[in-house]
This record gives structure tokens, C-alpha cells and sequence, in this order.
């Protein structure tokens, strides 16, 4: 231990290890003793024991043991709370954006703290405000301050951010901003503050989005982000793809192809996932079909990770084949699909371990298709006459 406190229960813990408990892991109760544990409860520091420790690397320091330093006092819940309403005064903004920045990295409890205090609508309101001047002072500190928080914002937490339509309009400008700050980080902390207002917004908003909103994130997926960055906004697509609306606007804006030359630039597990299920919801729509089958590794790419990615992923890429098949599964088509071994594919489906819904999917394919696909050198007959009949 190097800054023993003593709990409400009784029990002493190093303060860093009962702060994640509480702070990071939400919990509410000691782990020794089981007894209630509020997070606001005290944590008293024990000064006996920490000097006995202190004493104890006095004593063994010929034996390379240093002596750990007497821990400074936490900040209190009422300096922070004095912090964040500084925020609200213009000739303090940029001062104290920093001071935040920096106690918010130190660890979970002074973020615990700023969130209580109202942090979150005060970032929501000075972002506003950037977007409608103009100006990018205290811009990239305020969206790093949402980005630490994020972990700890509750639906009520975060309630100011998909309450406020105009904080799209902000966000959408950051992602389309060419100044002359970090824009790869800022882009970043904006795909994760429209993240969380993607999860929450009610459907009235959904319908207001604008193309630009949608032009602007394609734009950054074809430029390329963090794989955080990248994540974040696959998770705002997906969000937003719900709407028919929206989804047109996606297609339009060139989609389906940027999130097929994503996959073949990035082929991470959750990235994969996130790329196959709005895919999926695009090509409920014969432009969005189009378009993948307009992209030369579009068929291929959605075959290839069958059976390779995870169930979630082998899910989605089947359910793009089927769409595929049903609305536009031209004579090309299923002589593309044979060529890029999606046939063979699916029939590996069928005799691998997968849910019974997918080998069904897989079933009514080979059926549908069976007369185009029979006399092909490229299958085995035997195997897909046995599945098919």
C-alpha cells in the first residue's frame, strides 16, 4: 500500500484499489464485509499504518526498498463542483477546461465527481457555443474531457447531450474540421460524444438528421481514424441505419463502398461485426445491393469471413448473401458467387458447428439456386445434392 484509507466497514484499502472498485466498477458495497458501501461514503485516510509502512522502507532501504512518498489530499467533491461552474463564465472557460483535463486523468473518482456536478451539460453547452462562433479555443479539451468520462456517464448522466438537437449540428462540424489542431484526436473524442447521442436519441430527432451529417462520417472513414475512432462512428451508422430515411442518405453519400474498402484495409474482430450488420441494413434496399455489387471485392469480401470472424459475424454475412440472392441474384451474380467461393461456403456451413437458423438460411440458398449451381466444377455435387434435397 502506498496510500492506505479506511472504509465505513471498517476495512482499509489501498485508495487506489478501493476507488476503481467504487468508482470505475460501480459498486456499493465492501468487498470484505459484504456491508453497504455508498460511493460517496468516506474513505478516511490511515495515517498509522502509513507511516508504518513508511518506516518499515526506512528500515529495508539497504535492501533497494524506497520509501513511498506521503500521498497528497484528494481533491474535494466542492472543488470540483466550484470547477465545473466556472465552466459557465467565458473569461474562465480555457483555464479551467485544463485544470479539469488534468484532474480528470488522475483517476475515477475526481471524474465521478465532475459528472455528479453537472460536467456534462456544461461540455455540451460550451461545444455549442465553439460551433455557432466559430472557434476551436478550449475545443479540444472540452471533447477530451467527455472522452474520459465516458465510461461513467449514466442515461441520466448524458441526458444533456441527446436532449439538445444543436449538438449535432456541432459534432458533424467537428468531424468535418481542417485546422490546425490534433484533428485525429478531435475527431475521435467527437465520434465517441455522437456515439452516446446516437445510442439515446428518440426517433423525432433520428428523422431530422441532415446528409451532410452522413457525408461528413464517410468522409472520415475513407480518410481513415484510430481503430477506437473508427469504431465509434461504425457504432453511430449503426445507430442511425434504423430509419429508411437515413439509410438512403448512407448510400448516397457512398457507404457501402467506403465500408467495404474499410474491411479490406481493417480486418479487426469488432470492426468486422460492426461493417457486416449495416451492411445487412443497407442492402435491405436495392441501392445499397447495388453498390456492393458494384465494388469488385464486394461478393468476396462478405464471403471470405464466414466461419472465420465470430458467430455475430457469420450471422450478418449470411443474411447479406440471402438478401443478395432474393432481390438480385441475376444469372452474374450466382456466377460471381460461385467464382468467389461463396457457394462452397455455404455449403461448409452446413456441416459446421453453427446455430440452426444459419444452416436453414444456408439450406434455402442451395435450394434456391440449386439448378444454377449443380453442373459447377467449382462444388461438390454429392455435398450439395445431400443438403439441397
Amino acid at each position: 500500500m502506498k496510500d492506505p484509507v479506511t472504509t465505513i466497514s471498517g476495512i482499509t484499502y489501498e485508495r487506489e484499489s478501493i476507488e476503481h472498485w467504487l468508482f470505475k466498477n460501480h459498486n456499493t458495497i465492501c468487498p470484505v464485509t459484504k456491508q453497504p458501501l455508498p460511493r460517496d461514503s468516506d474513505l478516511t485516510p490511515n495515517h498509522t499504518l502509513r507511516r508504518l509502512i513508511q518506516a518499515w522502507c526506512t528500515v529495508n532501504a539497504a535492501h533497494g526498498i524506497d520509501r513511498i512518498p506521503t500521498p497528497k489530499p484528494p481533491l474535494s467533491k466542492f472543488y470540483v463542483l466550484n470547477l465545473v461552474r466556472d465552466l459557465w463564465l467565458p473569461n474562465l472557460q480555457l483555464k479551467t477546461l485544463q485544470k479539469l483535463e488534468g484532474i480528470a486523468v488522475e483517476n475515477d473518482r475526481n471524474k465521478t465527481y465532475m459528472v455528479e456536478a453537472g460536467l456534462v451539460k456544461a461540455l455540451t453547452s460550451f461545444i455549442i457555443s465553439c460551433h455557432r462562433k466559430r472557434k476551436t479555443d478550449g475545443l479540444e479539451e472540452a471533447l477530451s474531457l467527455f472522452y474520459l468520462v465516458r465510461g461513467l456517464l449514466s442515461q441520466e448522466k448524458a441526458a444533456p447531450l441527446f436532449e439538445n438537437e444543436e449538438i449535432m449540428d456541432s459534432l458533424t462540424w467537428v468531424l468535418g474540421f481542417d485546422g490546425v489542431l490534433d484533428h485525429a484526436a478531435l475527431k475521435m473524442h467527437a465520434a465517441y460524444a455522437l456515439k452516446a447521442v446516437t445510442k439515446k436519441m428518440n426517433s423525432s430527432t433520428l428523422e431530422k438528421l441532415k446528409p451532410e451529417f452522413f457525408n461528413k462520417i464517410v468522409r472520415v472513414l475513407r480518410e481513415g481514424s484510430s481503430q477506437q475512432g473508427i469504431n465509434a462512428l461504425l457504432h453511430v451508422i449503426l445507430n442511425t441505419c434504423l430509419r429508411g430515411r437515413n439509410r438512403i442518405m448512407m448510400i448516397e453519400a457512398g457507404a457501402v463502398f467506403e465500408l467495404i474498402e474499410l474491411e479490406l484495409r481493417i480486418p479487426e474482430k469488432k470492426t468486422t461485426e460492426l461493417i457486416l450488420g449495416i451492411l445487412y441494413h443497407l442492402c435491405s434496399c436495392a441501392d445499397g445491393r447495388a453498390q456492393l455489387l458494384n465494388h469488385a471485392a464486394g461478393i468476396a469480401v462478405i464471403t471470405r469471413r464466414i466461419l472465420k470472424v465470430s458467430n455475430t459475424a457469420d450471422d450478418r454475412a449470411i443474411l447479406i448473401i440471402a438478401l443478395i440472392c432474393k432481390y438480385s441474384g441475376t444469372n452474374g451474380v450466382l456466377q460471381e458467387m460461385l467464382r468467389v467461393g461463396t457457394v462452397v461456403k455455404l455449403c461448409m456451413v452446413l456441416q459446421a458447428d453453427c446455430a440452426s437458423h444459419l444452416k436453414d438460411k444456408a439450406t434455402e440458398i442451395l435450394r434456391t439456386h440449386f439448378d444454377v449451381w449443380k453442373d459447377s466444377p467449382c462444388i461438390d455435387l454429392p455435398t450439395l445434392t445431400r443438403y439441397t434435397r
